[in-house]
């Protein structure tokens, strides 16, 4: 449980601090993203920690029913 508290953490502090880059990053890897250069720049992929469990749901979320 407390890795699942500290990624949720993660996550809300990255869509505080930067909510265009965790949108854009979390569009990206799901695939929901075109590929573009612009775009790519705003992708952080710092934020596909192997511990961030949240982020990692979320994109696989979209993934399947998006």
């Amino acid at each position: 449980m407390p890795f699942m508290v500290r990624s949720l953490v993660r996550l809300v502090t990255a869509l505080v601090a930067q909510p265009a880059a965790t949108i854009t990053t979390l569009l990206y890897y799901s695939d929901l993203l075109p590929r573009n250069l612009n775009l790519e720049r705003l992708v952080r992929h710092e934020f596909l920690a192997p511990r961030n469990y949240m982020f990692h749901f979320l994109v696989n979320f979209l993934r399947c029913f998006w």
